[in-house]
């Protein structure tokens, strides 16, 4: 997740593109760098860090200065942050910046390799861009991107200058976010409105495959056939500070609604020819056959995505899984052993009781695995190895797409795991592999279909004092994060349960009318869930249940029904959670609370 930027016009161009990059940083801060049209060359200037040392560097080295040119600010994904890992990246000819993943960049590099005797300066997936456009550049610019989108697969947006075509800003769209600001006699591209919205609120959105020629202070768009098309021109009506929520109220609505994207972005580079390789990541099937007991360490939400991975783990790899809270395990005397894997999930990568059990388990010899969402953070860079999680910033307190990925990096690592194991064959690795590149489309479907019944049953919790999440199984898993969401936010006191304990104990706390929101997307337990969601409903329970759009529920045992889609059990925590966030958020705000910025909470907890 990474912002781009371009300008066309009279304004001094470096002070437009470092404006612009300013409201697009939450996109991205590991690098940041632009390339401007100077006395009809393309000056170069980019850096490691954020855009503030982007723009000292400026004032030490000197600015380029012109009246065209791109700009990016950088959220790694292929290759560490570094100076040579910064964008723009260039051929001879052609210089990009790059949001998105290119999924086959290993097979063009060796295409241009073998062809070209191409010399690669970056680790990234963007220079192999760069050298392909500059590959096929015959002089002529729109032909050259045509036959290069035609080669390229994944997600991306693209800002293009050619050498030899001055003052021009060529921009492509294929998937990830571009639009192009129109204002009195100057033109801008951005990954987002943010970006523009100081100099102008008219834009055109940039639909899968067009193209965007912008010259002269004007524009002019081509589709991926090469044919001339018109589009419709926008207007904002944010102001510059909701315009940097992208138009949503907050920023969580915001993030609930990136998931799809983040999910991709994490998965996509992690799969090669239909199975899951996290051999980028330092993770080979050797090291993974010989792993006695696997220990998952993690605090709040973490945690919640590491029980998931627990039961998916121990279920496919058939592997012994504990899942402890990091502030616990490193204060009871854990036993571990140089064929343990102690695997640390942390969004920040700075999280201090994290930190401390990462120390702990290389002191006692035991393999160490950190997945983080931050590149360069302490956990990243002491484990043995290192799974990135590519949310993107995550600025919302409570996490959301942040947890999604950390799901998704879960199902990875027990896919793998289990085909390295021989616990499952080659075909039922494709098959669940498959199943999990689906996700993202049915991540989106999800929060379309339940957003207005979730912001309709928020305002029936609105009054309670205090309620019930249960489920069995996975769903008792994702009942935790549902509970902790709705609590951290809304300030409403929420416990989860495991549906068959209620008997034992907890049955005791329903009142009449109080709220139970029952998880029951496993349809192997569903009669037992709808048998537990029964008993609270007959001692006065208000009852919600969220299921899958084919489960026969009876309609006596709920008040509320959220449906989702069905898909398999296994990968139902990724398509459950997202009614739960809703559900939270929209409660949240209905009780007029600071959504992103709930009272006593952190974004990081970096102390103990």
């Amino acid at each position: 997740m990474c912002g781009i930027v371009g300008y066309v016009g009279p304004r001094d161009c470096t002070d437009v593109l470092v404006s612009a990059l300013t409201k697009l940083e939450y996109r991205g801060y590991d690098s940041a760098g632009i390339a401007v049209f100077e006395d009809g060359k393309i000056a170069v200037a980019k850096t490691k860090g954020r855009l503030s040392d982007l723009v000292n560097k400026m004032e030490k080295e000197g600015k380029p200065h012109g009246h065209a040119g791109i700009g990016h600010t950088r959220w790694a994904t292929h290759g560490e942050p570094s100076d040579v890992n910064s964008h723009p990246h260039s051929g001879r000819r052609v210089t990009i910046v790059h949001n998105g993943i290119i999924e086959n960049y290993k097979q063009l590099k060796q295409f241009l390799i073998d062809n070209e005797r191409t010399e690669f300066l970056s680790d990234t997936d963007t220079e192999v861009v760069a050298q392909l456009l500059d590959f096929y550049y015959d002089g002529n610019p729109i032909r050259c991107i045509r036959k290069v989108l035609h080669e390229l697969r994944g997600s991306f947006a693209l800002g293009i200058v050619f050498a030899d075509r001055p003052d021009t800003v060529y921009a492509v769209r294929c998937e990830s976010p571009l639009i192009v600001g129109q204002g009195t006699g100057e033109v801008f591209v951005a990954s987002d409105v943010p970006a523009i919205i100081k100099y102008t609120k008219d834009y055109y959105l940039l639909e899968y495959g067009e193209i965007a020629v912008l010259k002269n202070g004007s524009v002019h768009f081509c589709s991926l056939h090469g044919r001339m098309i018109e589009k419709e021109l926008h207007t904002a009506d944010w102001d510059e500070d909701s315009a940097e929520k992208g138009g949503y109220p907050h920023f969580m609505i915001k993030e609930i609604h990136e998931q799809p994207t983040a999910v991709k972005t994490t998965v996509t580079p992690r799969i090669e020819d239909g199975l899951p390789d996290l051999s980028e990541c330092g993770i080979t099937p050797e090291a993974l056959k010989n792993v006695n007991n696997i220990f998952i360490v993690a605090c709040g939400t973490a945690m919640h995505a590491g029980m998931v991975g627990k039961y998916v783990i121990e279920k496919l790899a058939r592997v012994s899984v504990t899942v402890d809270i990091a502030s616990e395990f490193r204060y009871r005397d854990p036993l571990l052993g140089k064929d343990d894997l102690v695997v640390i999930i942390s969004q920040s990568g700075e999280t201090a009781d994290s930190k401390a059990v990462l120390s702990l388990a290389k002191e006692m010899g035991a393999k160490t695995l950190a997945v983080v969402n931050v590149k360069g953070s302490s956990i990243a860079r002491e484990a043995d190895m290192v799974i990135y999680t590519h949310a993107g910033p995550e600025i919302a307190v409570a996490s959301t797409k942040a947890y999604m990925v950390q799901l998704a990096v879960m199902y990875l690592l027990a896919f793998e795991m289990a085909f390295a194991g021989g616990r499952i064959d080659e075909e039922k690795c494709r098959k669940l592999t498959s199943q999990l590149t689906a996700m993202p489309d049915i991540i989106q479907e999800t929060i379309e279909k339940t957003l207005d019944v979730c912001q309709y049953i928020s305002t029936k919790l609105i009054t309670a004092d205090s309620l019930l999440y249960i489920g069995r199984g996975l769903d008792y898993a994702l009942s935790m994060e549902g509970s902790l969401k709705l609590k951290e936010i809304s300030y409403i006191h929420s416990e989860s349960y495991a549906a068959g304990e209620l008997k034992h104990g907890t049955i005791s706390l329903i009142t009449d009318g109080m709220p139970v929101i029952a998880v029951a997307t496993q349809n192997t337990l569903l009669e037992k869930t709808v048998s537990n969601i029964k008993e609270v409903k007959a001692r006065g329970a208000m009852t919600i249940v969220i299921c899958d759009e084919q489960a026969d529920i009876d309609r006596e045992a709920a008040d509320y029904l959220i449906r989702v889609p069905r898909i398999s059990e296994m990968l139902m925590p990724m398509v459950a959670t997202v009614p739960m966030q809703l559900l939270a958020y929209y409660t949240s705000v209905n009780k007029g609370n600071d959504v992103d910025k709930p009272r006593n909470l952190a974004k990081s907890v970096t102390v103990e």
